[in-house]
């Protein structure tokens, strides 16, 4: 598994494009990216933990109910500038899915479980990374965060891939409501460069209306 300092220095060789983006982004949209959109975040994050700290005792429940295990889980991914930290989900999966190594999710997974393919049909899997928002870990938008295995991987074929940690990722992004775990990492980076390039308020309220009729489909989901 590739280490927080090897993602950070292979991130390096590929930051001049993103330092540019980034740059002129933040000429455009200052005050916003620098302000306004950590307070959003907070403020977003804050109410909507509590809104929905019913719907994710019941589905605890019901993990806790159906398989044995913990019903919460945290994972190693990726986030700003090669930083790794912790993020925290609801188990979708039987316990120890990962006991002959870290696998890519399928569509039909057969690690997955009933309560599972529900939940993550729907993203209330997602729901406890909004304390990962509060913390500052994570954005409401961004590029969705990878596991540092696949970070590594993925850079190694496609040169560039790590340009996605320019930002902080997020909740939920660009890539999520245009395809989600159905495009490849090539279009996900791709996506997201699009999303860093014209990342503003009106890109980000756009992102959090098309995610709602997403969750409401379960389009993209494994």
């Amino acid at each position: 598994m590739m280490t927080e300092e090897a993602i950070r220095k292979s991130y390096q060789p590929d930051l001049a494009e993103s330092i540019f983006v980034i740059s002129h982004a933040e000429n455009k949209q200052g005050i916003y990216l620098q302000f306004f959109k950590r307070a959003l975040d907070v403020v977003l994050a804050v109410v909507g933990l509590m809104l929905s700290s019913p719907v994710i005792a019941i589905f605890t429940i019901a993990i806790i109910l159906e398989t044995t295990g913990p019903a919460f889980y945290k994972q190693e991914r990726v986030g700003l500038m090669g930083r790794s930290f912790s993020v925290i989900k609801l188990r979708s999966m039987v316990k120890n899915a990962e006991k002959n190594g870290i696998q890519w999710a399928e569509k039909n997974d057969s690690r997955v479980t009933k309560v599972g393919a529900f939940i993550r049909k729907t993203r209330i899997d997602e729901l406890p990374q909004l304390w990962n928002v509060i913390k500052g870990e994570m954005s409401i938008v961004g590029p969705r965060p990878e596991r540092s295995h696949f970070t590594y991987q993925f850079n190694s074929e496609i040169p560039g891939f790590v340009n996605r940690l320019a930002v902080k990722p997020g909740l939920t992004g660009w890539a999520q409501i245009n395809g989600g775990y159905d495009i490849t990492p090539k279009q996900k980076l791709e996506l997201d460069m699009h999303y860093i390039e014209r990342l503003s308020l009106r890109m980000d309220l756009l992102i959090m209306l098309k995610t709602v009729r997403v969750i409401i489909t379960g389009e993209g989901a494994r």
